[in-house]
């Protein structure tokens, strides 16, 4: 079985949910059985393998999503039937990002088999799984595998990994991208973190003046500039840019986002 989720641009990130997703209470039955640390890595050596003779880019390990990977496998062999969510159990975005991970796009694989060999050639024969498992997009992954009776069970979760950037970070990036349009753009602003921090109005800024037009925003890339205000800043009515980041409003599913304002004048 497969799952994918990603977060979007928008004032709130979105989330493709599946199973049963909520704060449903239940015992969680689990195997205690260890992570097959051997297994694992043969898993993850066939899927960089797999990968390079597809033309995508080599994936890093990435320990929070391994331990994170091992905490649902457990689960999962405990129950017997595999599934991406048991009841009572986080859904995948908040069990990576409770183990540590910081991501913009998180896909799971799940399964059970004799032999890693056999489990990532089931994987490489199931449409779904195999664009999980190649995916260009993707960067680092954790792999778990938990042997219960003789059966091995496997989870593998594959991330777009997200730099954890503080407020200031975020502004010179953000600043920097709007510079190159040749608008002078100055980062941490007051009127541009206030205004970050709202969901409406036009500011003013120190000298009085108030904002032509506002962009409030926030994603997990920030390697790009919305598409609204890349129209504004080649239209040549804006001499100077502010830019401000503050805490991102909620973003269901875990994601590692940054909100963001720009204020043109």
């Amino acid at each position: 079985m497969r799952k994918v989720v990603r977060a979007g641009l928008a004032a709130t990130a979105l989330v493709a949910c599946g199973f049963l997703c909520g704060s449903l209470q239940a015992q969680m039955p689990v195997a205690r059985g260890p992570n097959l640390q051997v297994e694992a890595e043969q898993l993850f050596a066939l899927a960089n393998q797999a990968r390079a003779e597809a033309g995508a880019p080599r994936l890093k390990w990435d320990p929070a999503l391994a331990a994170a990977a091992l905490q649902h496998c457990q689960r999962m062999a405990a129950e017997g039937p595999i599934a991406h969510q048991y009841r009572g159990e986080p859904e995948l975005t908040a069990r990576a990002a409770a183990a540590g991970a910081h991501f913009g796009l998180i896909e799971e694989n799940v399964a059970v088999g004799p032999t890693p060999a056999a489990i990532h050639e089931s994987w490489m024969q199931s449409p779904g799984h195999r664009t999980n498992l190649l995916n260009p997009e993707v960067d680092r992954v954790g792999v778990a595998v938990v042997n219960n009776r003789g059966v091995l069970y496997a989870v593998a979760d594959y991330e777009k990994a997200t730099p954890v950037l503080d407020a200031a970070d975020v502004e010179r990036r953000i600043a920097g991208l709007v510079a190159v349009s040749g608008v002078r753009a100055a980062g941490g602003s007051a009127e541009a973190r206030a205004a970050c921090a709202s969901d409406h109005g036009m500011p003013r800024g120190a000298d009085g003046v108030e904002a032509g037009f506002v962009m409030r925003w926030q994603d997990a890339e920030l390697n790009h500039l919305p598409e609204a205000l890349t129209s504004r800043l080649a239209s040549g009515r804006y001499r100077r840019a502010a830019v401000g980041s503050c805490p991102a409003h909620s973003s269901e599913g875990s994601f590692t986002v940054y909100r963001v304002a720009v204020l043109l004048y």
